[in-house]
């Protein structure tokens, strides 16, 4: 339960890699990839999509592409893009980040619009201009929480009239959706870009998708080349990409439901350690005294879970886990948080 991304492919999901029919999709002759672009774009409700091999990468092409050379991109603290993504917007793009606490919650939108630099001020053009606003959704450091679609839609309208683009890091936008109960195309339409991942919740073996119009798609295609991400032919593993994308959306719900079981089974048995409120998807936050520790003793008895910090676990639900695996993780992490010391 460290990831979602440890899934194996299902047999149908092999089956259609198998049976893909492939070419070269540098020269753009790959069906299966041709395939897997256009129903992704169609589904998020914009007029193009390129695959690429990794999320890092998408949110790379897709944010290069928005932000010139010496602007910046502003996201959350917590941000992937700023956290796990080894600096690469700066090391490899020549763009900087800049991060606001509290983004994607308590931040008030006033707050938030004050901080993005759009213009000269003054005619100070000392001062770096704002090119992107990023939001994570779900909120990976946050234990999957999702967005208000509320609050996204004023995130737009904020960064339109600033002339700023609004991009979603989605690597899970797909657990958003099914948590709020709306298509993906709901909220895929209220930014101007988007990164989405195939091999996390949807369980496809690798593979993401930058996601906008023509024409910014059409520069990430050439950010991805310059990367070394040209992939010839690709169709053997975006077929298991569109298997994902037809098969698997609707249960997420299920990762959802056993996240919320385990929740409820681990606060019973260490009330305080875990809020069982703030699971909303596939991710379980537990505060404990010592993560490694803890991690290790997990792993003696034949359950991985993940740390986040010196003392907080992840566990995280998908499609590998089913509901046997989640009530013996359920009663190996009981007993080993009843017996633990607490945070503190």
């Amino acid at each position: 339960m460290r990831s979602d991304t440890v899934t194996r492919p299902t047999p149908g999901m092999r089956r259609a890699m198998a049976d893909a029919e492939v070419g070269d999709d540098v020269y753009g002759e790959d069906p299966s990839v041709r395939a897997l672009e256009e129903h992704a774009a169609d589904l998020l409700g914009h007029e193009a999509a390129a695959f690429v091999p990794s999320g890092t990468m998408g949110n790379f092409c897709a944010l290069r592409a928005a932000a010139p050379v010496g602007t910046e991109i502003v996201a959350d603290t917590e941000a992937h893009i700023v956290t796990y993504e080894l600096g690469g917007l700066a090391a490899l793009g020549g763009v900087q980040t800049r991060t606001l606490s509290g983004l994607a919650g308590p931040l008030d939108l006033a707050d938030v619009a004050a901080q993005i630099r759009a213009h000269s001020i003054g005619h100070n053009y000392n001062m770096i201009r704002t090119s992107v606003l990023a939001v994570e959704n779900t909120q990976a450091r946050a234990g999957g929480r999702v967005w208000p679609v509320e609050r996204l839609e004023r995130l737009r309208a904020l960064t339109d009239d600033a002339g700023v683009v609004l991009h979603c890091d989605g690597a899970r936008i797909w657990n958003a959706a099914v948590a709020l109960g709306v298509p993906p195309r709901r909220l895929g339409e209220i930014f101007g870009t988007l990164s989405v991942c195939l091999s996390k919740g949807l369980g496809a073996p690798v593979g993401s998708l930058v996601v906008g119009d023509a024409a910014h798609v059409e520069q990430a295609r050439e950010w991805r080349k310059r990367l070394g991400g040209g992939m010839r032919q690709a169709g053997v593993i975006a077929a298991a990409g569109l298997y994902a994308l037809r098969h698997h959306l609707d249960r997420l719900a299920e990762d959802h439901r056993r996240a919320g079981e385990l929740a409820a089974t681990l606060a019973d048995a260490a009330p305080g350690r875990v809020e069982p409120k703030l699971v909303e998807t596939n991710m379980i936050l537990v505060e404990v005294g010592d993560a490694d520790a803890f991690v290790a003793r997990a792993a003696e008895r034949g359950v991985l879970v993940g740390a986040v910090s010196p003392t907080t676990l992840r566990l995280v639900t998908h499609l590998d886990v089913d509901d046997a695996g989640i009530r013996r993780a359920g009663d190996v992490l009981a007993r080993l948080l009843a017996t633990s010391r607490p945070t503190g």
